[in-house]
């Protein structure tokens, strides 16, 4: 299973806006992607929004996003370097090509 550990660079944290950013991105990407914070709790999926919201995670946390399952290895380290761009960077959009 992949793993990237990203610190939210939004500064609200994965609220509103940015974890609608956030899921639609995970969501496009086609990989199942989970996202827990760092500090305990359990993953949920990155495509859920109400999943995502639960965490509370705020900015300057550091959060574990993950896949795995069926997707193909470089797919996968694909869809969560985009991902750990897209959070760290606290961007408006999924970048094309990181």
């Amino acid at each position: 299973m992949a793993e990237r550990h990203v610190i939210i660079g939004w500064a609200e944290g994965l609220h509103a806006r940015p974890a609608s950013i956030f899921c639609r991105a995970a969501a496009a990407s086609g990989i199942p992607v989970t996202v827990r914070k760092k500090e305990g709790g359990d993953p949920v999926n990155a495509a859920s929004m109400l999943g995502v919201l639960a965490l509370g995670a705020e900015g300057g946390d550091e959060i574990v996003l993950a896949a795995g399952g069926d997707a193909d290895a470089a797919e996968a380290e694909s869809a969560l370097d985009r991902l750990a761009t897209l959070v760290s960077e606290g961007l408006d959009e999924l970048p094309e090509a990181v």
